[in-house]
């Protein structure tokens, strides 16, 4: 290993220099931080102290050269890598077992390497995950893993060390630029005292840090992964459907379904599609998709991602009825909050709260009220169900033991502070003390 005399506030050690590690590492120091670079590979250690880097990706090398030796150092034995260290990050890969689940095994032998030799660390050292793992593996996996060494982890001021969740965001490419002008830093972490540590190493980087439990963490990784992957399958059933159907220039329907102006977010940003709810309602959603599928399989191809998504719009109704009526007696005074397909509207066909009314009705539930700022009038036309309407969201609020959110309309959102009602927010409206940021127009 290079000479480590140089000394820093904040000491970061680096676990595993692929692709996120060694871009991880060249990253902090870059930003002043006296960052040591854990390899095991003694041939990729030995190559990566001459500044060779054994994959292409744009300014990287440049930037390992400008910190080699002056905040950055490249070394495959391990006690040095510890020694002194405040922060862990561990960046092994987890690559698919043979049955498909995510193998763990080399992130955990980096751990268990680390435990055996805590006390080379800094007082209380704080182990980042960065490598991609599955939502409920700390809790599942490496926080008993730790417990088995006899330590004590994420349990506030009696802990010997603290574990934390750090997903990366890169693209490959552009890893170097991302994680210097990351969009968001993410830190999934439990029963920290202070978080100065984890702000400080951040805080050169300008940009939000969001701070969450590690389950959350873990599942935001995946969250934004399959999203992306979704994406991509998406389109490419979708060109599919138009082969099959003939006749259809698929660059051009491409090119003009990007020309959307809400993919740009104005007025009604793409990302009010991506977050759950009670599924879609309204006129076009729900017969266009249908009919599209039913088109399709005429044609000789059953696209699975279409009906996947008009199997999922029945079933995430279906999941929140059986919540509903499993957790609450019959004779309790529900009220329904929003009857409209979407907020800022007074359209009322193919309603979720209809179905949802309806559904608990069957069930045995009689003493149903409802209420909406603009389309109860409208709903109540045009379904002749037996419930009582209210004339407005105090009147609902002191009436019913139970309130179901089914529209995201923003004047809901104050309901979730009340603690004195039991509250179903089935559109997952954002409330104001989670310390999040509020669209102008709520969710559909």
């Amino acid at each position: 290993m290079q000479n480590l005399s140089q000394t820093k506030e904040i000491q970061i050690a680096i676990f595993g220099l692929g692709f996120v590690g060694l871009t991880t590492a060249v990253g902090f120091a870059s930003k002043g931080f006296k960052t040591i670079g854990y390899e095991i590979d003694t041939k990729k250690a030995k190559s990566l102290t001459c500044a060779k880097i054994p994959f292409f990706e744009e300014g990287l090398e440049c930037s390992l050269k400008s910190v080699l030796g002056k905040n950055l150092f490249i070394t495959n034995n391990l006690k040095e890598a510890l020694k002194g260290s405040d922060v862990i990050f561990y960046c092994i890969g987890t690559p698919m077992s043979k049955n498909g689940s995510a193998d763990l095994s080399y992130l955990c032998d980096a751990i268990s390497q680390t435990l055996s030799h805590l006390h080379l660390c800094a007082p209380t050292p704080t182990l980042l995950i960065k490598s991609t793992i599955p939502p409920a593996s700390s809790k599942e996996i490496i926080i008993p893993l730790i417990e088995s060494f006899n330590l004590k982890v994420n349990n506030g001021t009696e802990s010997h060390l603290f574990l934390a969740n750090n997903p990366e965001f890169l693209r490959e490419g552009f890893a170097l630029d991302d994680f210097l002008h990351p969009d968001r830093i993410l830190i999934g972490i439990e029963n920290l005292p202070d978080t100065q540590i984890l702000e400080s190493i951040y805080k050169p980087f300008c940009a939000p840090i969001i701070f969450s439990n590690l389950n959350t963490a873990e599942f935001i990784k995946y969250l934004s992964n399959t999203t992306l992957s979704m994406c991509i399958s998406y389109a490419n059933e979708m060109s599919l459907i138009a082969q099959y159907i003939g006749d259809i220039d698929i660059i051009q329907a491409f090119n003009t379904l990007h020309k959307d102006k809400r993919f740009s977010g104005n007025p009604a940003k793409i990302s009010q599609y991506i977050y759950p709810g009670l599924g879609f309602g309204g006129y076009c959603l729900p017969k266009d998709t249908l009919a599209l599928y039913k088109k399709s399989s005429d044609k000789g191809f059953s696209p699975q991602i279409l009906k996947s998504i008009l199997d999922t719009n029945e079933k995430i109704l279906e999941f929140y009825i059986q919540k509903i009526t499993h957790e609450n007696p019959k004779h309790s005074t529900i009220g329904i909050l929003g009857l409209s397909f979407k907020p800022k509207s007074d359209d009322v066909r193919d309603s979720k709260s209809a179905m949802l009314i309806q559904r608990l009705l069957e069930n045995g539930f009689s003493n149903i009220y409802a209420y909406d700022p603009i389309a109860t009038h409208t709903f109540a036309q045009a379904y002749n169900l037996p419930i009582k309407y209210a004339q407005n969201l105090k009147e609902i609020t002191q009436t019913c033991d139970i309130l179901a959110i089914a529209t995201g309309w923003q004047e809901f959102i104050p309901l979730l502070h009340n603690n004195h009602k039991k509250i179903y927010n089935l559109r997952w409206l954002q409330s104001l003390d989670k310390n999040t940021t509020l669209d102008k127009e709520p969710k559909n």
